[in-house]
């Protein structure tokens, strides 16, 4: 059967396929518009699953906050053409407006949320249709606390987030943390939360180096602890030199802002290579 203009450009604004797709899904499907989505969802599948092994590097990281809840979302993709198109980005953000809104605990909860009447799940595989190109939700990490700021460094690759302990923490005090995250890729909050297998790591590394300088094997364990020391300063967030000012530590800087104030969770996403 003919179909008209009009019906492609609606059945497109609707599913976001290519004009011939939606020909073909309308002629295919007597003009039936239910049926021509369902030949155009089936389509991603298809494509989907044809592309499942195809390697997605490239992406969109978003991050924002609503107060006491901030979260990132990284779709990835597998060119940067795509990565840059206006509907991916705004895609992305719509997963993100949607993880702020419903807060789900895990990547599982965060791909089954709806919106529109479709999983996030079933929009990225609608998407795959469209594009031809592998896509998935690359990460999705979150932290709640008292206040929380959102980083997203130009480009779209690394955003940042940051919990603090009070709610009135000023705007760019907030903002210059984040970007501390964002610069100096910290490895935990302090040291007392650096994984053990992270810090027994560092302590063989260690070990190791200061026997190949020739050092005697009793003195081993001390001079290892002390390259342990400096890798806490390097490595901690609240250790760290503070980017603005490296004669002060991020956690200097945050109790001269506001006496007891501290940071108390962070999350780091990038999609470039480091």
């Amino acid at each position: 059967m003919a179909v008209t203009m009009a019906e492609i450009t609606k059945l497109r604004t609707m599913t976001g396929a290519g004009m011939m797709d939606c020909k073909n899904a309308l002629i295919e499907a007597d003009g039936d518009f239910d049926k021509a989505m369902d030949i155009i969802r089936q389509k991603g599948q298809a494509v989907a699953a044809k592309r499942s092994d195809r390697e997605a590097s490239e992406g969109c990281v978003l991050a924002a906050s609503n107060g006491a809840f901030a979260a990132i979302v990284a779709l990835k993709c597998e060119t940067d053409f795509v990565a840059k198109n206006e509907g991916f980005i705004s895609l992305t953000k719509s997963f993100l407006d949607a993880a702020l809104a419903a807060k789900p605990a895990t990547l599982e909860a965060l791909l089954a949320l709806s919106i529109d009447g479709r999983t996030i799940s079933e929009l990225i595989t609608d998407k795959i249709g469209v594009t031809g190109e592998k896509m998935e939700i690359g990460f999705y990490e979150f932290v709640e606390a008292t206040a929380s700021v959102a980083y997203i460094h130009p480009g779209n690759k690394l955003a940042t987030i940051v919990g603090f302990n009070q709610e009135s923490v000023e705007v760019q005090v907030a903002k210059d943390v984040a970007m501390q995250v964002a610069a100096m890729s910290p490895i935990s909050l302090s040291k007392s939360d650096m994984p053990a297998s992270v810090v027994e790591k560092e302590l063989q590394i260690g070990r190791e180096k200061a026997r190949e300088e020739g050092k005697p094997e009793n003195m081993l364990d001390k001079i290892a602890e002390g390259r342990l020391n400096k890798f806490y300063q390097d490595s901690t967030l609240l250790a760290q030199a503070f980017i603005k000012d490296q004669k002060i530590t991020v956690e200097q800087y945050l109790t001269s802002q506001s006496k007891g104030l501290t940071a108390t969770a962070f999350k780091r996403v990038t999609l470039n290579q480091e």
